[in-house]
């Protein structure tokens, strides 16, 4: 597996409201800008999805993938492997929730994301790594987005 790229991005809400967005899979294509459907393929235990197939479009790049999730018993992390994939040959991503001061009336999380890919074309490792970079900004301002939006 390459070499994971990491972001991290402060959202104005407690670690809990943040995991019950990631883990809304269904809703993903109402506000994330590239996943077009989404089909929960074993739906684990409680409300955290232990496989999930993507469609996603994002105009250059399509693809149909699986991933495979793991679930912290904190709710304070998942990561994720690649099942299946059409372009994708490798995929290991995790999100973990850090709570930072500012107690019930303004929690705060630092919410970190890594993210490796391996795509079946050959991509030069600083394109590969610009890739990861961009796909995570979006996720986490898009995440931040609605989080905050189902907050209010």
């Amino acid at each position: 597996m390459a070499d994971s790229s990491t972001q991290s991005l402060t959202i104005g809400a407690a670690p809990a409201a943040i995991m019950t967005v990631i883990a809304d899979f269904a809703a993903y294509p109402e506000w994330t800008g590239a996943v077009k459907t989404v089909e929960i393929t074993d739906a684990g235990a409680g409300d955290r999805a232990a496989r999930v197939r993507f469609t996603m479009d994002a105009g250059l790049i399509k693809d149909t993938y699986e991933l495979a999730y793991t679930w912290a018993a904190d709710g304070l992390a998942v990561s994720w492997e690649l099942v299946s994939g059409q372009i994708q040959k490798a995929q290991h991503g995790s999100y973990v929730l850090r709570p930072l001061a500012g107690g019930p009336q303004a929690p705060a999380t630092e919410v970190t994301y890594t993210l490796a890919v391996e795509v079946t074309i050959p991509l030069i490792g600083a394109l590969r790594r610009k890739a990861e970079r961009t796909i995570m900004d979006t996720a986490l301002k898009e995440l931040r987005k609605r989080v905050e939006a189902t907050a209010s």
